[in-house]
């Protein structure tokens, strides 16, 4: 065996360097179905675990002007069966547009920073990429799932899903809500200030395909989270600035 491929989902650094310390080579790709799916990958000879590597050969990458990856090559998919308006919106001028918000090294790697629909603005107009606050606090061991919410507002709050771990150790609810506070501050302190996470509720579930809070890929329904906890979450921004 000379080396895994990760991809799918972003690769959190600190898991990457985990397995480069035991001497595993694990090499981060970059891929979308419609791009049939490889648009860049890291090369055993040269690996940098935060990005997914340059693109692969026969494949070009630039970037539009709000960051955006466009991706252009024989790769690429004819388009999405009998939806020529889904189709003429994805590919413009022989470019795919990927949806996703990234940047390029001098040596052409690209680093991916999220989706452009993941992206929260808050009130002081500054850009925010949800899904990274959220794989630094899934990262945790006591955090099982977490969504961030904050666009137009001032500051972020998180709607919490403890681990089985973290619930099994509190030995009641205020007990958890203390663990988790100061699992969150963990995290926080690795996130820039306008990241950080001021204010939580724990969830009174965790999100699943049962309760339609997952899709069938076990990605989160934004919305249906939301929409169940808006009054709680709504609530986080009531009580004056946090400290």
């Amino acid at each position: 065996l000379k080396y895994f491929i990760s991809g799918g989902a972003p690769l959190n650094p600190e898991i990457g360097s985990f397995f480069m310390a035991l001497g595993v080579k694990l090499l981060q790709g970059y891929g979308q179905t419609e791009a049939s799916p490889v648009i860049s990958a890291n090369r055993p000879g040269k690996i940098k675990i935060e990005t997914v590597g340059p693109p692969v050969a026969g494949v070009e990458v630039r970037f539009a002007d709000d960051g955006e990856i466009l991706v252009r090559g024989d790769l690429l998919m004819k388009g999405y069966w009998r939806d020529d308006h889904s189709t003429a919106a994805a590919i413009r001028d022989g470019w795919l547009y990927t949806g996703d918000i990234g940047s390029c090294d001098d040596d052409g790697y690209i680093t991916i920073t999220g989706r452009k629909k993941e992206i929260i603005v808050n009130s002081g107009g500054e850009n925010i990429v949800q899904s990274r606050v959220e794989a630094l606090l899934t990262i945790e061991p006591e955090i099982e799932q977490a969504l961030v919410d904050g666009d137009r507002r001032p500051w972020l709050a998180a709607v919490i899903v403890p681990s089985a771990e973290a619930r099994a150790t509190a030995a009641s609810d205020e007990a958890l809500k203390l663990l988790i506070a100061e699992t969150v501050e963990r995290a926080n302190s690795r996130l820039s200030q306008i990241e950080r996470v001021r204010r939580f509720i724990i969830a009174d579930e965790g999100f699943t395909t049962e309760n339609s809070q997952l899709t069938a890929t076990l990605k989160v329904r934004r919305h249906i989270v939301k929409a169940q906890y808006q009054d709680r979450l709504a609530a986080l921004y009531t009580r004056g600035k946090p400290d």
